[in-house]
């Protein structure tokens, strides 16, 4: 027996409301107390079903991008501007960079001088960031 440490693997006991950092709720669909709502998009009896957006919030969209490319929108030699960008947060972009490059992105993060969101790669979404001075032009869906 190992008199120096604690032994870890005795069962502690559990505060009355559940493991600290884990939340109490019940199965999918039903508020496990009252006051808490039913989960988004699972009906509950006496409630419609909420509609659910094309994406899970933070998270990659739950489906491909369009698959066509669109035309090219006008070149412009002024920098993209984040007020300009901003109406694309949360759909479908097509981003047309200034070293030739182009490809169906889904902004989540417009900041002052960059641009953050997932990028498609011909079969999934991965994290893409970039600075706003790289894109040419833009065109959103």
């Amino acid at each position: 027996m190992n008199h120096y440490y604690p032994n870890y693997y005795i069962q502690q006991q559990e505060p009355p409301f559940g493991r600290p950092g884990r939340p109490p709720f019940g199965p999918p669909g039903r508020p496990s107390r009252p006051g808490i709502p039913p989960t988004p998009g699972i009906p509950t009896p006496g409630r419609p079903p909420t509609i659910q957006p094309p994406f899970t919030p933070g998270g990659p969209p739950i489906s491909p991008p369009p698959s066509f490319t669109p035309e090219r929108a006008p070149f412009t030699p002024y920098r993209i501007d984040p007020g300009a960008i901003r109406q694309c947060l949360y759909r479908y972009t097509y981003v047309w960079l200034d070293n030739g490059r182009s490809f169906w992105f889904f902004p989540i993060f417009i900041g002052p001088r960059s641009i953050a969101g997932y990028r498609w790669v011909g079969f999934y979404w991965i994290y893409f960031g970039i600075d706003l001075d790289r894109i040419e032009s833009f065109t959103c869906f």
